[in-house]
């Protein structure tokens, strides 16, 4: 009971901080609430580097220690990136899924100065059970925001905005007014809000048991180390699940479609 407490607990915190980063997805919480809705969480994203101090394994172990498990592995190989998923055996509890940066795929340039900055944190940071909702731990100018940029939007967001999650999932099958996601999307829109057309609006299908949809990126306003910049934070994803031919709803994801979902951080609302 306590490891569920504590879990619930890190969980509430997640939202939060990705509420104070995106506020649009509280006001569409509130909106479906206000027809009836039962909000459930399929999936949180979390963005990381492959950088030993603070790769998947790193940011999975706190989840790890209160109860998921390592399930699905996918590669993006246009943003040069590798992902896990994890599951908890509470099937309420929502998926986490991690993805970092090959650190390796860029120039050295890029490489010695995400080194510089890992390398700048006090260690006892990296283990710190909180890591995946604690914020930007190291200094950063705009001016080397933008050279990240230059060759990652993802190496640019995690740098500038540091670990937190990136978006949060509505699992579209348990609402109750919106059976297809095209009706869900058309709502959203009608209601003001924009969504990510990279890939088509609706990323997947029922044929690979997925469906998935998102809004652009909110904007935060963050204070570097000599400027302050207005960059694009967060998103709000929306993914419809198809059962399988062995009767079982899919919990995986498509390499595909996510790399599109990942251009969400591209625009902002």
């Amino acid at each position: 009971m306590m490891t569920h407490n504590a879990l619930a607990m890190m969980l509430d915190e997640m939202w939060v901080d990705y509420i104070s980063m995106t506020p649009h997805a509280q006001k569409i919480v509130d909106l479906l609430a206000a027809k009836g809705e039962t909000i459930i969480n399929d999936h949180i994203a979390l963005r990381t580097f492959n950088h030993p101090s603070v790769n998947i394994n790193v940011l999975s172990k706190p989840f790890l220690e209160l109860g998921y498990q390592r399930k699905g592995k996918y590669e993006f190989e246009e943003k040069q990136l590798d992902a896990t998923h994890f599951e908890h055996e509470d099937k309420a509890l929502p998926k986490i899924f991690i993805s970092e940066l090959r650190l390796e795929s860029f120039s050295q340039s890029l490489q010695a100065k995400i080194d510089e900055l890992i390398e700048s944190v006090d260690k006892e940071v990296w283990a710190n059970p909180k890591l995946s909702y604690s914020g930007r731990p190291w200094e950063l100018s705009r001016q080397e925001y933008e050279l990240l940029k230059e060759e990652s939007e993802y190496c640019a967001w995690v740098a500038a905005l540091g670990y937190r999650p990136n978006h949060f999932t509505i699992f579209v099958n348990a609402l109750k007014n919106f059976s297809e996601l095209s009706d869900l999307n058309q709502f959203l829109k009608e209601e003001g809000f924009s969504l990510n057309n990279s890939g088509g609006e609706i990323k997947g299908s029922k044929a690979v048991f997925l469906e998935q949809s998102s809004t652009l990126a909110d904007s935060t306003e963050v204070r570097l180390s000599d400027d302050t910049l207005r960059i694009p934070s967060c998103y709000f994803e929306f993914a419809k699940r198809y059962v399988m031919e062995n009767g079982e709803l899919y919990q995986g994801f498509v390499a595909k479609s996510a790399d599109k979902i990942f251009e969400s951080t591209e625009g902002s609302q």
